[in-house]
């Protein structure tokens, strides 16, 4: 079986070599190959992206303001706690301590003046006339009320608490859950 196998797999490669030019035809299959994977990885990695920026609406970096940032996030949160079994309507209200903070590249140049004292600047590296960004420190929420129709039941409250914690990553004291007075 074994034998029958290596002569078969041997007529075949010699029937690969009597191809002119195989190593053409080969380059070119293996490139194509390589550009349909490529492609449909592409394609599935845009699709994935378009899922999680409509599906899902994943923080970006792409908010004009802080507070455009804040009311993505409390738009985000009564979505989310509004699928909360027992929650009801939800109210969502964040307060920041401060706003997006942005670091910039910079250069340093130090200069010798004629009297032997040293200068040095600082200069913002810039690209086409636009500075470059090193970093974009996201805006340090300083705290968070939630209004919720079922926050008086103890453990939709615990349940609320936990999303919380676990979206915007706040610390218990900062945030406050309360009854809706609307019945």
């Amino acid at each position: 079986m074994l034998a029958n196998f290596q002569s078969k797999m041997t007529n075949l490669i010699n029937k690969i070599k009597k191809i002119k030019h195989f190593e053409i035809y080969l380059a070119i299959g293996l490139a194509c190959l390589i550009a349909i994977i490529y492609f449909v990885g592409l394609n599935t990695s845009d699709k994935t992206k378009q899922n999680l920026s409509t599906e899902n609406d994943n923080i970006s970096t792409n908010y004009s303001s802080s507070e455009e940032y804040v009311n993505y996030l409390e738009n985000k949160l009564e979505n989310v706690l509004e699928d909360i079994k027992g929650v009801g309507n939800v109210n969502v209200i964040i307060t920041l301590e401060k706003g997006f903070e942005y670091v910039y590249v910079t250069e340093e140049e130090t200069k010798t003046t004629s009297n032997g004292s040293i200068i040095t600047t600082t200069n913002i590296v810039l690209i086409n006339g636009q500075p470059v960004l090193q970093e974009e420190i996201f805006p340090i929420i300083k705290g968070i009320v939630v209004v919720a129709d079922g926050a008086s039941d103890i453990s939709i409250k615990m349940n609320i608490l936990s999303v919380l914690q676990t979206i915007v990553e706040v610390d218990n004291s900062k945030i406050n859950i309360l009854q809706s007075n609307i019945k």
